[in-house]
């Protein structure tokens, strides 16, 4: 995937994708806007050994985006990862929505999954159970546990964290930590997920945290990860043992 100290921004495909995609403000004003004259963007992929060139008009990629999507086979709930090398030449990495890195097979670019322990400039490293309560409804906030805090996707600079669910699609949460607590916990976009997930009290997500550290991570839900499911069978476990106990 290259440098890992190369500037790079994160972007989930939403509805509609094809016709363009919005660089992020922050990735635009840092490394964009005032820095270079140039109109296109060269892409390029492991796919092959093609460039596209891609035209920008403002913040948004437009033209030629269309045939690099098609030439990729992108598709709603993929996330991609650009990396600007320089003289607006972008490395495109894709996930898939189970934020696994995406394989080509040449010469037919046919798309797989690579197995995570294949990436190596994002962290995930941090797999979580969250369980829907009425009060972290109400009060539209989940804390993170403790172990969090040595996730390298994660520090106490970003403000936003973006949830995926199994389907791909997205929502933009606050990302905020409590020194008092020594825990992040998220504000302002759990509420909704919930809600548009048709979450009821009671029901778990196994959780994978996906990012570098630099840019916003992904939170998504991903219960076909070993290490997700073996998360959710041992706490399945432990709430049958206490059964057990209370009924014995």
């Amino acid at each position: 995937m290259g440098n890992p100290q190369e500037p790079h921004f994160l972007k989930p495909l939403l509805p509609g994708f094809h016709n363009g995609v919005t660089i992020p403000l922050s990735f635009f004003s840092q490394h964009i806007q005032g820095k270079t004259n140039g109109k296109k963007w060269k892409l390029r992929s492991d796919a092959s050994d093609q460039t596209w060139e891609v035209i920008q008009e403002g913040r948004r990629l437009t033209g030629g985006w269309k045939d690099f999507t098609t030439a990729h086979d992108l598709r709603i709930g993929d996330i991609l990862v650009f990396k600007h090398e320089g003289d607006m030449v972008f490395h495109v990495t894709p996930f898939g929505p189970s934020c696994c890195e995406i394989q080509f097979t040449h010469p037919h670019s046919i798309k797989e999954e690579a197995d995570v322990d294949d990436t190596h400039s994002f962290s995930f490293d941090y797999c979580f159970l969250a369980e829907v309560t009425a009060s972290n409804i109400n009060e539209d906030k989940l804390y993170l546990l403790v172990e969090a805090t040595t996730c390298t996707a994660l520090n106490k600079q970003l403000k936003e964290i973006i949830l995926v669910n199994k389907e791909g699609n997205s929502w933009t949460a606050s990302l905020r930590y409590s020194e008092a607590d020594d825990m992040f916990y998220i504000r302002k976009g759990w509420r909704e997920f919930c809600e548009e997930n048709i979450c009821t009290i009671g029901d778990l997500f196994v959780f994978n945290v996906v990012g570098d550290g630099n840019t916003t991570p992904l939170m998504c839900v991903c219960p076909e990860r070993k290490e997700c499911s073996e998360l959710l069978i041992k706490h399945l476990s432990i709430m049958n043992g206490d059964l057990l106990l209370a009924h014995g």
